[in-house]
């Protein structure tokens, strides 16, 4: 018998030891949860039921609902193999009919899916599918069914990108069908209401569970600072305060408890650890051409500050950034060159020595993958097959890159099922068998935390009436009316009934509903009301991600579809504008040629409209500034919140009355 597994045959005899004791102790006054089986016998201990997960015919620790879950998790990694450790560190993707990635309104692709379970052992996996609720209830309940077979039975987690907002971006945010809708992140940002923020998170976790979801690979608590950036949208804004208070609030809803992971919760992945606003020209970390994030020690530790909150209230995971950050040092010494997901200094000595985190680092997707020539400088669009993030890594083997990672702190990989490399790293000594221990018994922790071992599957028809019922839907539409910012109005808001509009991208019957006449003709209207977005460019076409973000400029410029439309109109009618600012606009010459500016940050036509007819109030200030031109955006520092000269707007700014 080998040393390591007399080892674990000592921990196993010594966990079942404290384990009797523990539950004999707990029997009188456990409570029986909900135990549900569909491939595993149940197990009787008087009026107590318990599933026989490795259909031994007793009740083991790791299947005693009574335990402590790290005492379940201690013994349940005992009884693993090597594989099967390694397998719990993956966090593999879904793959959807027709798309390997998972995007799909089809379903979940099993028999492409049930190799990485029964084979590779992997636990834990991103949904990208599209679908209603009750049919991803019950897509996800034949996911389940599948683990259950497995020889120790361990549940899945199933992770999503946010789905209760606007923006769809495939690898950064999901389609929700079904859930409610909310404003984008920012515009929590703009309200400032930590208590609105908590409530979302709540109905969003039960929203998530009731359709077999477990995993929010959300929030951001990066910071704002790069006007230019791609992935603002998905933060709360530029001010570490208020994003450190917001995301706090966030976790605590989702995960059900100030204190931690509740049984009923959402397991909390607060991302991107650390920096990752901080990128120069805006340039995407998903990107071999945004590879890297450039700050000072102090600027760094204003990036740091933001995530205070989520360890605040005891988040469960954290997502390192795929960025090289350059210029900052831990500890005295400047911080190796290479992705956040590669690095000991912040993930060993700034997360988990200083900031006292125990939970989950997962990485972000696809670290461990090569970074080929069609991923550096594509010819041609590049597809998902070609999708790397080694960023500082490249040059070492994708065996190295796992050991690295390992090494340097990962728990879990995501994007990636690749089970036998890092069975193959421990076997050629360059990863200790221990490291993968603790690793799997943190994942584990939190599948029991969440009762998953008691009963992973979910009702499809109570799903059904529950997500996205009235209710929450009133309170996501309340929320976008609110959260919506009046910039400017010169005499326009509130429109009165009778008022003649002419419309760009707003539904006309919306419009009508609310007492408004709509014409055909500018010349006609009292009032244009115009949606626009910021402008943006898209100077990587091929890039897979560079195709799908918005990059470059942000001016308002002759040539620009938004200032083109705004100047031909207000030559014909006053003009209220409608901005969609998922990044700072340089409004420049439109803000002069209108009369009203409401900005949002994802908001539908219909609470558009309410606050446009005072039916409603905006009641947002701005989560960032608006700079005065490109060249105050260009010298700019991008780790800086709000540092641009004399900017149009203050971060803050907001009409707090309208003139009628």
């Amino acid at each position: 018998m080998s040393v390591s597994r007399s080892v674990s045959l000592l921990v196993s005899v010594s966990i079942l030891a404290c384990a009797s004791w523990a539950a004999s102790a707990a029997t009188k006054s456990a409570k029986q949860p909900i135990v549900e089986s569909r491939a595993v016998p149940l197990i009787a201990a008087g009026d107590l039921r318990f599933r026989d997960l490795n259909r031994d015919g007793q009740l083991n620790p790791y299947e005693d609902w009574r335990l402590p879950p790290e005492t379940r998790a201690a013994d349940l990694v005992a009884r693993m193999t090597l594989a099967e450790k390694a397998g719990t560190m993956m966090h593999g993707s879904i793959p959807g009919i027709g798309n390997v990635v998972g995007f799909s309104t089809a379903g979940y692709d099993v028999p492409l899916f049930r190799p990485d379970v029964t084979e590779r052992n992997v636990t834990s996996f991103i949904t990208r599918l599209a679908v209603g609720p009750r049919r991803m209830a019950e897509e996800n309940n034949k996911l389940q069914e599948i683990a259950e077979g497995t020889r120790l039975g361990i549940p899945l987690t199933i992770s999503t990108d946010p789905r209760h907002h606007f923006q769809f971006i495939l690898g950064a945010s999901s389609m929700g069908v079904g859930y409610s809708q909310w404003p984008e992140t920012l515009g929590f940002g703009a309200l400032r209401d930590t208590k609105l923020m908590k409530r979302f998170a709540e109905v969003a976790r039960k929203e998530y569970r009731a359709t077999g979801i477990h995993q929010a690979l959300s929030p951001q608590a990066d910071l704002f600072t790069e006007p230019r950036w791609a992935r603002g949208t998905g933060t709360f804004g530029s001010s570490p305060l208020v994003v450190r208070d917001l995301v706090a609030a966030y976790v605590e809803g989702f995960q059900g408890s100030a204190k931690g992971l509740h049984p009923d919760g959402v397991l909390t992945v607060v991302k991107h650890w650390a920096a990752y606003g901080a990128t120069p020209e805006g340039w995407d970390g998903h990107n071999h051409y945004g590879r890297f994030a450039k700050a000072t020690n102090k600027s760094f530790a204003a990036h740091v500050k933001a995530f205070d909150g989520a360890f605040r209230v005891k988040v469960a995971g954290v997502m390192p950034t795929y960025s090289i950050v350059q210029g900052v040092s831990v500890a005295g010494k400047p911080l190796e060159l290479v992705g956040a997901g590669f690095n000991a200094q912040l993930l060993q000595d700034k997360l988990r020595k200083e900031k006292r985190f125990g939970g989950i680092i997962l990485s972000d997707w696809a670290i461990t993958n090569d970074c080929t020539a069609e991923c550096v400088t594509p010819t041609k669009p590049q597809g998902p097959e070609s999708i790397a993030m080694p960023w500082g890594v490249e040059n070492l083997s994708e065996l190295e890159r796992f050991a690295k990672g390992i090494n340097a702190g990962i728990d879990q990989f995501g994007g990636v099922t690749n089970t036998g490399i890092i069975v193959e790293a421990v076997n050629k000594g360059l990863v200790k068998e221990a490291l993968l221990d603790a690793a799997a018994k943190r994942v584990l922790v939190t599948k029991f935390q969440m009762r998953l071992f008691e009963n992973p599957y979910v009702d499809p028809e109570a799903a059904a009436q529950s997500v996205g019922a009235a209710q929450a839907n009133d309170e996501g539409f309340a929320a976008q009316a609110a959260s919506q910012v009046l910039l400017k109005n010169d005499g326009i808001f509130p429109l009165k009934a009778g008022a003649r509009v002419w419309l760009k991208d707003i539904d006309a019957a919306a419009a009508r509903e609310r007492g408004l006449v709509v014409v055909d003709k500018p010349e006609e209207a009292d009032v244009a009301l115009v949606r626009v977005g910021t402008p943006s460019e898209r100077p990587h076409p091929f890039h897979f991600f560079g195709s799908r973000q918005n990059e470059g400029r942000l001016d308002f410029r002759p040539g620009e579809a938004g200032h083109d439309l705004v100047k031909d109109l207000s030559g014909k009618t006053k003009v209220a504008l409608a901005l969609f600012a998922d990044r700072p606009a340089v409004l420049g010459p439109v803000e002069r040629m209108s009369s009203a500016i409401l900005v949002n940050f994802g908001v539908s036509d219909a609470a558009l409209l309410d606050v446009a007819t005072g039916r409603l109030s905006a009641k947002g200030r701005l989560p960032f500034e608006m700079p005065s031109s490109m060249a105050t955006v260009a010298a700019q520092d991008p780790a800086l919140p709000d540092d641009s000269k004399q900017p149009l707007y203050r971060a803050g700014a907001g009409l707090t009355t309208r003139k009628k």
